[in-house]
């Protein structure tokens, strides 16, 4: 065969040219790709149950929203993770599913279960975010003489720093490790004890007098025609300081006298949670992770 050629040059020729025109005109319809997606691509669910356990979590969410994902198109397997107080499910598609028809699709099946997801849950909120396996980087924030504390950083970066980190394109997911700061009720079970009340008490009075309540307005319409003042109310909102929460009435007694959280728990501002602790060469500090979003950027 290569003699047949060799004894042809001008067929040789024509036959080269007919084969590089064939490549050239199959050029745009080869599938290929700057950044060619190989990984899988994940949808992330985050469930947050303040005070449970790992158990109370698994049995009472994980395994509810696990059934509810099964049959998710293209869904290959899916995994999840239970600690103190939250739950992550990993949901993990075939390589080649769109992220984004594939997180609508577990977004879908949420709403189905959120009924019967304890209602501690559904007030928190599910966080259904796309993500690629593994972090891309972790990044440490920390006070260079020491002034800042770890929940003072963890604040500072969940209110002035995790936005724009999540804004930047390919960005899946940032979590930070620390949280922002909270008004934390540090309750005395003896007290409580002594006073015949209960955690539930606590939290119902926090609910009620602690909320926001819009308190209308003075000489709105319909008014007579000799009104001359339209004035809205204003009222203070919710509650700011220690000292206002430790004030909240838990209940009033027959006498006239008024049992307070002040009189069965501590008040203070501290972190939302503590479930995370950092250290950079020893002095207090907070991090992020970040991954990347499955499927190419912009």
């Amino acid at each position: 065969m290569p003699q047949f050629f060799i004894d042809r040059p001008v067929f040789a020729w024509v036959v080269a040219f007919f084969i590089l025109l064939a490549g050239a005109l199959a050029i745009p319809q080869l599938p290929v790709a700057q950044y060619p997606t190989v990984a899988p691509p994940q949808i992330e669910i985050y469930a947050a149950y303040p005070g449970a356990s790992a158990q109370t979590l698994d049995e009472s969410v994980v395994s509810l929203i696990e059934q509810e994902l099964n049959g998710a198109d293209h869904l290959l397997y899916f995994s999840s993770q239970s600690s103190l107080g939250s739950a992550t499910i990993t949901a993990t598609f075939q390589p080649g599913t769109n992220p984004e028809l594939a997180q609508v699709d577990v977004q879908n099946r949420l709403k189905a279960v959120e009924p019967r997801l304890p209602q501690a849950v559904t007030q928190q909120g599910l966080q259904v975010e796309k993500v690629s396996a593994g972090f891309l980087l972790l990044i440490t924030l920390t006070s260079s003489d020491g002034r800042l504390n770890d929940v003072a950083l963890s604040d500072y970066l969940a209110r002035n720093v995790m936005n724009e980190i999540r804004r930047l394109d390919g960005v899946g997911k940032a979590q930070l490790y620390g949280a922002e700061r909270a008004m934390r009720i540090w309750l005395d079970p003896q007290k409580l004890i002594g006073f015949n009340l209960t955690p539930a008490d606590v939290n119902a009075a926090v609910a009620a007098q602690n909320a926001q309540v819009p308190a209308g307005s003075i000489g709105d319409l319909p008014n007579p025609a000799s009104q001359e003042i339209t004035a809205t109310i204003l009222v203070k909102g919710q509650l700011s300081s220690p000292e206002e929460f430790a004030d909240i009435v838990l209940r009033a007694n027959p006498d006239g006298s008024t049992v307070r959280i002040g009189d069965v728990a501590r008040v203070e501002v501290g972190s939302q949670e503590y479930q995370y602790g950092t250290r950079l060469n020893g002095k207090p500090s907070t991090a992020v992770g970040v991954q990347l979003s499955p499927g190419p950027t912009r």
